[in-house]
């Protein structure tokens, strides 16, 4: 069984692809952005999955690659388009390639024009195809830089996308509108650029008289992503605690395991978020927490000190997670919710001070 994820960095409307053997438990990741590294870094690790290869479509010019950092973390092989001009990668990437995860594998197909060195990759059973720029849902690419040619990427998606299967599902790189998923055939009667009976040199008139400002971010992406996303002083960008051992979860929650507050209880500040009943309740209570109920800690934040990194507490660790965005409207950076909350410190066996046997 396939696992498959379409996550999406809001900024840059950038599509990432997460493909996964089940079997295995090996994936891949299709077109990273640097800053939701530690997003895809959560959903691997929650699903229990190896990352084999993150792949590029292109050299990007609207973000930087989370490529890099995935492989620090966990290994991964960073692969490119070979003729994209990028270095540090570990394999370069050509027409009839493949990518295996498991028993599952992608094949590669140059599809350039939009860029000289894009690609589109085709799941093994040809029932799905990640296109990156080359195309949209009903458009296409720009062709007005980094080598792009409008007649290059006619042909591209004539005679490598739309030679697929009909119900062969698409998945661009981008999408500004909230579209998330095409087909072949949609796109060969649909897509306004090239589809139905529109020639080449109807699309290339068309592309060449775009017109279109350069992306905002292409001065600082097209470097970074031509050594892989590789920072300059080679640091890990990362919010990581230096306070305590921290988990960031898919939800987008630092969370912090019961051992892990055990040894730094003495110094930071355990807020319980629970009512007054529960907290003198049969769960009883962490001996250095503060009651401050979920309902009063917006207006009570400015009582807590800045100066100490903030542990939130609830029963099961829900009304808490909540607690950490309420502290970070008000200004607090250093704060993290206690995994499962009470219940998970009561059985894991730590001390509380009340509650019943």
């Amino acid at each position: 069984m396939l696992i498959f994820r379409q996550l999406v960095d809001p900024p840059s409307s950038t599509y990432t692809y997460l493909l996964a053997d089940s079997r295995t438990s090996q994936a891949v990741l299709i077109d990273t952005v640097f800053e939701q590294a530690r997003r895809d870094a959560a959903l691997l690790g929650e699903l229990g999955l190896q990352l084999c290869y993150t792949l590029e479509t292109h050299t990007h010019a609207d973000h930087v690659t989370g490529a890099w950092m995935l492989k620090r973390q966990f290994g991964s092989r960073i692969a490119v388009p070979s003729s994209g001009g990028a270095t540090g990668a570990d394999r370069g990437l050509a027409h009839g390639d493949r990518i295996d995860f498991g028993g599952r594998h992608l094949t590669v197909r140059a599809t350039p024009g939009h860029t000289d060195g894009c690609l589109t990759f085709v799941l093994d059973d040809e029932t799905m195809a990640f296109t990156g720029d080359c195309l949209l849902i009903r458009g296409t690419g720009r062709t007005d830089f980094q080598q792009g040619d409008a007649r290059r990427l006619y042909q591209s998606v004539h005679l490598q996308i739309f030679s697929l299967p009909q119900d062969c599902l698409l998945y661009p790189g981008h999408d500004y509108r909230g579209l998330t998923v095409t087909s072949v055939r949609e796109e060969r009667r649909f897509n306004p650029r090239l589809g139905g009976q529109i020639s080449e040199d109807d699309f290339a008139g068309y592309m060449n008289n775009l017109n279109l400002p350069h992306p905002k971010q292409i001065d600082v992406a097209v470097p970074a992503n031509l050594v892989c996303g590789r920072p300059d002083n080679e640091q890990m960008s990362s919010n990581a605690a230096a306070w305590a051992p921290l988990t960031y979860t898919f939800a987008g929650i630092w969370e912090i395991q019961p051992q892990s507050l055990e040894e730094v209880a003495g110094r930071v500040q355990i807020v319980d978020v629970r009512e007054a009943t529960e907290f003198d309740g049969p769960l009883g209570h962490i001996d250095s927490a503060r009651l401050i109920p979920l309902g009063e800690l917006a207006s009570r934040a400015a009582t807590l000190d800045r100066s100490r990194p903030v542990v939130t507490v609830c029963r099961a660790g829900g009304r808490s997670a909540q607690a950490l965005v309420i502290l970070h409207k008000a200004g607090f950076t250093e704060c993290a919710n206690l995994a499962g909350g009470m219940l998970r410190w009561r059985a894991d066996g730590y001390r509380v001070v009340g509650g019943s046997a």
